[in-house]
This record gives structure tokens, sequence and C-alpha cells, in this order.
């Protein structure tokens, strides 16, 4: 019999091989759904970078200086481990089902969780101490 047109036999390019080289291709749903998820955490990260510009260049009548660029940078930063692991969560989801393991926790979530509560807990400590 002929093969599956949805799972052809074809060659993947370098990078894909070093990265995905074990196990079976896995339904292309499961990997568009897997794509998906990425891409509403990049859009998350991107939301953290988006704050972080804006407080930096509006926010100069609630915060000082310092303290505007530490609340800034520190924004930014959680935009920036939130891309990284969103990138390693993706990857990680990918040989899971390749390999048919269950899927890995995902660790983004408390690091979002904790970097939001700090960054509330940073903000409301500045602007009662203003």
């Amino acid at each position: 019999m002929g093969e599956d047109p949805l799972r052809g036999n074809r060659e993947r390019g370098r990078l894909s091989s070093r990265l995905l080289a074990h196990g079976q291709e896995p339904d292309p749903r499961f990997t568009l759904a897997n794509e998906r998820t990425f891409l509403a955490w990049i859009r998350t990260a991107l939301a953290f970078l988006a704050g972080g510009v804006a407080v930096e260049a509006f926010a100069a009548d609630v915060f000082a200086d310092p303290y505007r660029t530490v609340v800034s940078v520190l924004t930014i930063s959680v935009g920036l481990l939130i891309s990284v692991g969103a990138a390693m969560r993706w990857l990680n989801v990918e040989r899971s089902m390749r390999l048919g393991q269950p899927l890995p926790m995902p660790l983004i979530i408390p690091l979002l969780s904790f970097a939001s509560g700090a960054a509330m807990a940073v903000v409301i400590v500045l602007v009662v101490l203003d």
C-alpha cells in the first residue's frame, strides 16, 4: 500500500533533523495545536515587552526615574523569559508527542504567576511609598 500523504517520508532540514531526530511524525493537527500554543505565549511575551516600554515612556508622573527604569527592565525581562520558555516548551512538547511520552509540565505558568505577582507587589510598594 502507498504512504499516507499527510505523513509522507519527506526529508527534513538540518536543524529539524537535529532537534527532532527521534520518534515518529505526530498527527499534523497536534503539531499545529502545539504551534498555536507557542504563538499564544509569544503574544503574552510581546504584551510584557509593550508594558515595559509603556512604563518607561509614560509613567514619569507615577514613578521616580530610577524606579521607573527598574520596573521597565524587569517587565521586559519577564517577556524575554516567557519567549525563551515558549520556545523550549514547544520543542519539549513536540519531542514528547514524537516519542509517545506524557507531555511535560508547563514551567512557564509558575514563572508567569510569580513574575506577575512580584511586579504587582513592586508597583504597590512604589505607589504607596510615593
